[in-house]
């Protein structure tokens, strides 16, 4: 457990210089795009050895429709949960307007998404790669993953009104899993770990260029392409048999990725993908609706033909931290009560012990819903909604470490928990 708390510690560094060191730095804006930049990177990395370790096995089909299906409702929960909240708490009953359900809609819409590269780090530090734990969480994560990337299609709609941009995105999601069900181990590429940076280097570098070119077309709405599905894709294309080595002491050749450098590189790379998610963490200070600041570039963008910053939000109060850190902690409970579904299901298959090591496994946010608080606050939404998810996306990420001690011990007591498979 000693590398899940060296991630935790890198995690809060990276969390506590994001708030601290821009004030500090002329052009912040600057280096926080290539802080993003190499954020994407290190999970395109780490999301194409997940993909190459993945299994799919095209004979239980019904298998993964049950699984999505399990995933589904594990990301909708929180969103529906932190939604109501959104609306009925933290709204005022005049001010509740469509708007405020579409807003809502959008920003709550961070609770969804369990953090895919942050969990697989953790959870291969922690040494339980090779459990029936890890290898379910892993298709739950990115089940849910992808339901909201596609999910937060419609939802620009509603705010932005039909895009074909939007649409595109939806096709290219669909081709890749066409992609990694046709072509599965078939690319006679190396996994060894240059190789793999260069792959993800030029993921990350197609999906910003894809982004850039579509702001050129229209500047309201870009396309986002997540690495994560297109690295995990390739990942499942790359041949196993292609990257048989020799392994030191064994007999027989063994798979590239158990080589001890390979090993210690993927370590380092998800130690470097843990400070670089902290430091990714937006800046807390100044999003509340009492001093709201929304970038010039975004405010000058046009929302259903007002301008975002007309939507920007002016009081006269004094700012309760306090009641807003009980919105944090309440924000935080309901979303991750939203993801206890794996605990329920699978009785056939694990014990309840693994069940719940599963739904917990599916606490960390990350990456993922960070993307979607940006998008939103890029959309104009802002307010006491925005300050409360951001600051509970932080408080689960500081916690991550926590969730993953809880998943070592449940399965601590589990017999032969080494040996069981999907």
């Amino acid at each position: 457990m000693k590398k899940v708390f060296l991630l935790s510690l890198l995690l809060l560094a990276g969390l506590i210089f994001s708030q601290v060191i821009p004030p500090f730095i002329d052009g912040y804006g600057n280096l926080s795009h290539v802080i993003k930049l190499a954020t994407v990177v290190c999970l395109a990395f780490i999301m194409i050895h997940v993909g190459y370790e993945f299994e799919i096995r095209k004979d239980r089909i019904k298998e993964y429709g049950y699984d999505y299906l399990i995933a589904f409702s594990a990301a909708t929960l929180p969103w529906i949960f932190v939604t109501f909240y959104f609306v009925f708490v933290l709204t005022p009953e005049t001010s509740r307007t469509g708007d405020t359900w579409v807003e809502s809609l959008l920003a709550a819409r961070f609770a969804a998404p369990t953090s895919a590269g942050v969990l697989f780090s953790m959870l291969a530090a922690a040494g339980l790669a090779s459990t029936w734990m890890f290898k379910k969480t892993r298709i739950l994560a990115i089940f849910d993953d992808l339901d909201t990337v596609i999910l937060m299609i419609p939802l620009q709609m509603l705010i932005i009104g039909f895009k074909i941009q939007l649409l595109i995105a939806i096709i290219i999601m669909f081709i890749l899993i066409w992609l990694a069900w046709r072509y599965m181990n078939f690319l006679r590429l190396s996994i060894r770990w240059k190789n793999v940076l260069l792959y993800a280097v030029l993921i990350a570098g197609a999906a910003e260029f894809i982004y850039l070119t579509s702001k050129i077309i229209d500047e309201t709405v870009g396309v986002h392409i997540e690495v994560l599905m297109p690295a995990f894709v390739l990942g499942t294309m790359i041949s196993k048999n292609h990257n048989r080595v020799k392994l030191r002491g064994a007999k027989h050749k063994g798979d590239a990725l158990e080589l001890k450098s390979e090993k210690k590189v993927s370590f380092i790379i998800s130690a470097v993908f843990m400070l670089l998610v902290g430091l990714s963490m937006p800046v807390l200070d100044g999003i509340s609706p009492f001093a709201q600041q929304i970038d010039k570039e975004i405010s000058g963008a046009y929302v259903k033909g007002k301008e975002a910053a007309n939507m920007v939000v002016q009081a006269e109060q004094t700012f309760n931290w306090g009641l807003i850190f009980l919105h944090v902690l309440i924000v935080t409970i309901l979303s991750n009560i939203g993801k206890i579904v794996p605990a329920f299901v699978y009785r056939k298959e694990a014990s309840w012990r693994e069940r719940l090591a599963v739904a917990v496994a599916m606490f960390p946010r990350g990456e993922v819903g960070a993307g979607v608080l940006i998008i939103s606050i890029s959309y104009g939404i802002g307010g006491i909604i925005v300050t409360v998810s951001l600051l509970s996306l932080a408080l689960n990420l500081l916690l991550t470490g926590l969730f993953i001690v809880i998943v070592n011990k449940l399965l601590g007591r589990v017999p032969n928990v080494q040996v069981k498979t999907t």
